[in-house]
Formats: C-alpha cells, sequence, structure tokens
C-alpha cells in the first residue's frame, strides 16, 4: 500500500463545535411523537384494511375505521409532522373574489438552527412515498379480484 505524503503547509478547514452539532442532527430524533404518530396513523389503514374482515363482517364498520385513520393521517402531516419534521407548511386562502389559492411554505434551513433530523425527514419522506406504492398494490389486487365495493375504500387509501 502506497502511503501519500501529507503537505504540513496545506489549510485545512475545522469545523470546531459543529461536531455534536451535526452527530444530534444525524442520529436522534427530537420528535419521537410526531414521527410515530406519522408513521401510526398510515400504517394503522394498511393494517385496517388488510385484517378489518377478521373483526368485523360490516364493510361500512371497516370502511368508516380506514376513512378516520387516513383522515386522521392527512390532518397530523398538514398541520403537525410536516412542520415538525421537514419544516412544511400549507394553508389555503381565499380572496376578495372568492378565488381559493393553496400558500405553500418551506422551512430555510440553516446550519446554526436545524430543527429536524435527517431521521426524520427520510422517516417522513418514505412514509409520504411507499405507503402510497402499497395502496396502488392493494388497487390492482382488488380490482383484479373483481371486489369492486372494497375499490371505494382503496381509493381513498391511494
Amino acid at each position: 500500500m502506497k502511503q501519500v505524503p501529507v503537505d504540513d503547509t496545506e489549510d485545512v478547514s475545522l469545523d470546531i463545535g459543529n461536531e455534536e452539532e451535526l452527530a444530534l442532527r444525524k442520529a436522534k430524533i427530537r420528535h419521537p411523537l410526531a414521527t410515530f404518530f406519522h408513521l401510526f396513523f398510515r400504517i394503522g389503514a394498511i393494517v385496517a384494511y388488510l385484517f378489518c374482515d377478521w373483526f368485523s363482517k360490516s364493510f361500512v364498520t371497516c370502511f368508516v375505521t380506514i376513512l378516520l385513520l387516513l383522515s386522521f393521517d392527512f390532518w397530523s402531516v398538514k398541520n403537525v409532522t410536516g412542520r415538525l419534521l421537514v419544516g412544511l407548511r400549507w394553508w389555503n386562502q381565499i380572496d376578495e373574489d372568492g378565488k381559493s389559492h393553496w400558500i405553500f411554505e418551506a422551512k430555510k434551513v440553516s446550519p446554526n438552527n436545524s430543527t429536524s433530523t435527517e431521521v426524520e425527514s427520510r422517516i417522513f419522506w418514505l412514509g409520504l412515498i411507499i405507503c402510497p406504492l402499497i395502496w396502488t398494490v392493494f388497487f390492482f389486487s382488488t380490482l383484479f379480484s373483481l371486489k369492486l365495493k372494497w375499490l371505494v375504500c382503496v381509493d381513498q387509501g391511494c
């Protein structure tokens, strides 16, 4: 193995004091409750869809349970987890003419003040991507098995 000689006169920038901050940003989940509920409502709706027939033979009960879990998920992503985990928020504003305008904001990330960690951000985005893919698989399996009343339920998940 050949060693490369190091020039002692070469300037190297050191981030003194940022090591702890960088370690916190990479490893620690700062909002465990928000992270839990971000995944709980999504996974709960999927589990309810898969196993609802075991607990109740009523389609209406299953549909309402899944719809409530997905509604709680939408509310939590829009109002809580989006803001805490990745710094996003959005709302609807109606002007004087009665036109609806959606306003989207993203928090500017500064290296000194970071409110979310990389783990939280990854959990947030993977949850937003993977769960609709699972619902898409459910959609096609329901369509090909000709369980048409369940299509309404699966359509809410997608």
